[in-house]
């Protein structure tokens, strides 16, 4: 059995332990998981992760008509929310989030990593209108060097929204030290803190490359 990795002193770190979200992270980690069960899982983990970042969420009340009576009853302003998914892994968490509140409005980062300097390149941005009124919750798969959420988290806070969080499934200490360095304000939520990265730039034991796994591209 592996030794469990210290937990980075971060106090915006979170880490979700729910058993659900770790059991299917387990699913998606195993090598021979296919790749339409791997899409299937990482949209049902979506939702549970959904869960656990709204959890503070602020709320409005509002005046509706139960069948017995009028009642002032709490919402979350799902048009407030922006889900922001780093192009291409991102997406496959955008489901599950969409699941959770299906009125959210969807911006995009596109971002791809350079193969020699690991650093965050982009190619594409585009962002819902009246940004400063709005909660955006950034989904990436992988925190591995940190460089692209880095990069996509800087982008954002130029068209000023309300709030930033940032979402992975498993970060690297190296990536968690990264992020936290350049966006302490962000809130980081992910499913594991694995043990390193490779010489690559991979996590490991990770769970292999999400996008690659999410399109079958290799």
């Amino acid at each position: 059995m592996n030794p469990p990795v210290p937990v980075p002193n971060n106090a915006m770190l979170n880490v979700v332990a729910h058993p659900l979200v770790q059991h299917k992270l387990t699913l998606l980690r195993r090598r021979e998981t296919s790749t339409n069960n791997f899409r299937r899982v990482l949209g049902e983990i979506g939702a549970l992760m959904a869960y656990e970042v709204t959890r503070d969420m602020p709320l409005s009340f509002v005046d509706i008509d139960t069948p017995l009576e009028r009642m002032k009853a709490p919402l979350i302003d799902g048009k407030k929310l922006v889900f922001v998914p780093i192009l291409r892994a991102g997406t496959g968490l955008l489901d599950g989030f969409l699941s959770v509140m299906p009125a959210a409005r969807v911006g995009h980062v596109g971002l791809y990593r350079d193969p020699d300097t690991l650093a965050a390149v982009e190619y594409y941005f585009r962002m819902p209108q009246q940004m400063e009124e709005r909660d955006v919750v950034v989904l990436d798969p992988m925190l591995a060097t940190g460089n692209s959420a880095v990069a996509a988290v800087t982008r954002i806070k130029a068209v000023r929204p309300r709030s930033i969080r940032f979402v992975c499934l498993v970060a690297a200490p190296e990536g968690i030290r990264n992020f936290s360095g350049a966006h302490p304000d962000v809130a980081l939520y992910t499913a594991a803190v694995d043990r390193q990265l490779d010489e690559h730039g991979y996590i490991v034991p990770g769970l292999g490359d999400a996008g690659d796994r999410i399109f079958g591209t290799r």
